[in-house]
């Protein structure tokens, strides 16, 4: 058997006010395109939600530029928790999404002028490309980095999620998972000290570890002409012992819970990861259905307990006015959808 990696089809926000949320990232960020919205509970996720089933308010949305989406989350059942403290760079866990942008320099202006808390000047990466550093209005930081991968031409100066920063305590153990089995098998730099492109993060000026690992495949599958490529950049703190972003809070709570990659062969990547002792830890085995969206979700933690999330996407909503439903399950492993079908997602955007 073999297995798909698609590319990073979202990553998971934690955020108290969905409604308000989503449409910052609108017309900031321009997610503006709904694959799913749902309010229901999430009865599998218990051992992620102190062992009770919670309700939530979600939606999982894009931006057609190109890129991964952002599934907004909200407790309904429950007030979302904040971590007490800030979390420093290198603290494990996801710290940072990776969002694309075509001109650097006009995405720090469109975001500075729109009100944003822009960290940074655009400045040079270790990978060689520019980047920059915001935050959104509930804590959460995003690195803007240069990107000429583009699924739609026109429209917002930044695209969609384009990877992570990931906070580990043992980059050796780290890698046997992201390297190893999520084949991020490129190494862009590997890197020891301390780094002019992190001095504006909290934690920033410490000396750190830091590893960029890309895949050497070309994207394939249904979205992979929407995802595009994406990196990992795995950071291990030098100075101190890190803490755990989500200690002593529940996958849902505030921050970035997840992140997400789209697969084909689910039951193929569950005998890779789990020979190399990574198992599911939550595995809805019988579709998921959301109304719009349906098929099956499963969770892996990392070395450090970071949540990864894989899902097979078997019925796509494309034009869920006119009730058209694209079914995946037997697409053949790696084919991309045509871009006609894909661009007619756009049909559903948005508008502020």
């Amino acid at each position: 058997m073999t297995y798909v990696i698609s590319g990073i089809q979202q990553v998971g926000i934690g955020i108290p006010n969905v409604e308000e949320a989503w449409r910052w990232y609108r017309t900031r960020l321009g997610m503006d395109i709904p694959i799913f919205r749902e309010a229901a509970e999430a009865p599998l996720m218990t051992p992620y939600t102190g062992g009770k089933v919670q309700s939530r308010d979600a939606v999982l949305a894009i931006n057609l530029r190109g890129g991964g989406g952002f599934e907004i989350w909200q407790y309904t059942s429950r007030k979302t928790v904040f971590p007490k403290a800030e979390p420093q760079l290198g603290d494990t866990g996801i710290y940072a999404a990776v969002l694309k942008a075509e001109d650097v320099q006009s995405a720090h202006r469109f975001l500075s002028s729109h009100g944003c808390s822009v960290l940074c000047n655009p400045m040079p990466h270790p990978a060689g490309k520019e980047v920059f550093y915001l935050r959104d209005p509930w804590g959460n930081i995003f690195q803007v980095a240069a990107c000429d991968e583009w699924f739609v031409k026109k429209g917002f100066p930044n695209g969609g999620t384009a990877g992570a920063l990931i906070g580990v305590s043992d980059m050796e153990s780290a890698l046997k998972l992201y390297r190893d089995c999520l084949e991020f098998d490129v190494v862009s730099f590997d890197e020891t000290g301390v780094f002019p492109d992190w001095s504006a993060l909290p934690g920033g000026n410490e000396r750190f570890r830091r590893i960029c690992l890309r895949r050497s495949r070309p994207p394939a599958g249904p979205f992979a002409p929407i995802f595009g490529s994406c990196a990992i950049e795995l950071v291990q703190a030098l100075d101190r012992k890190p803490a755990r972003i989500f200690q002593n809070r529940f996958w849902g709570d505030a921050g970035f819970i997840h992140l997400c990659f789209d697969v084909q062969g689910m039951d193929a990547l569950e005998e890779k990861l789990k020979s190399a002792g990574f198992p599911f830890t939550i595995d809805s085995k019988t579709p998921f259905d959301m109304g719009e969206a349906a098929g099956r979700f499963t969770y892996i933690e990392d070395a450090d307990g970071t949540l990864i999330e894989f899902v097979e996407t078997w019925k796509l909503p494309v034009m869920k006015k006119w009730g058209w439903y694209m079914n995946l399950s037997k697409r053949p492993m790696g084919k991309p959808l045509p871009k006609f079908i894909l661009k007619a997602l756009g049909l559903g955007r948005v508008r502020d």
